[in-house]
This record gives structure tokens, C-alpha cells and sequence, in this order.
């Protein structure tokens, strides 16, 4: 896969001290993700040092975008699920 880099999300993981290559090993490999129903975006939940992120993306064939990167809690992330906002991506794969 190969990822697009957009100037937004260069300065926003820049002001808020993240790492481009923690954020893409977090795309790539965790295990954590939903599909935001207010976006229609996919996020990737995963460890950046102590903070736990999300990070929105698209994807399209094999490319993929990050849109943008937030410090999150879990219990922000608990309550989106509750609330349906946040559903797993592998129900939303299995409804397209």
C-alpha cells in the first residue's frame, strides 16, 4: 500500500507531536478499526507512545490517505460505539 501524505495532515501531526512512521506502522497493522457512520470514514486506532490515537483515513485501490490524527480516550472511543457512530469496519464491509 502506499500512503498519501497531504500537507494537513503533515502540520497536524507535527503540532501535536506525532510520528508520520508510528502513525502509518498504526495504519498498517492495528488490529483496532471502525467505520465512522457521520464521516463515512475508516479509522485506525492504535498506541502512539503513551497516547492512544485515531486516525481517520480513505482508502482507494491500494492507496491510502490519512486524513487527520487525534489523541483519544477510550472512553470517548466507548462512546461512539454506544451511540452508533462508530461501527466495525468488518460489519461495514460485510452490509457493502
Amino acid at each position: 500500500m502506499e500512503f498519501i501524505w497531504s500537507e494537513y495532515i503533515r502540520h497536524r501531526a507535527e503540532s501535536r507531536e506525532f510520528d508520520l512512521g508510528k502513525i502509518e506502522e498504526i495504519l498498517r497493522y492495528s488490529a483496532e478499526r471502525y467505520f465512522d457512520t457521520e464521516t463515512n470514514r475508516l479509522i485506525a486506532v492504535g498506541r502512539h507512545d503513551e497516547r492512544l490515537i485515531m486516525v481517520p483515513y480513505e482508502t482507494y485501490r491500494d492507496t491510502i490517505r490519512p486524513v487527520t490524527v487525534h489523541a483519544v480516550t477510550r472512553q470517548q472511543i466507548n462512546f461512539r460505539i454506544k451511540t452508533g457512530r462508530f461501527t466495525n469496519e468488518q460489519i461495514r464491509n460485510e452490509i457493502l
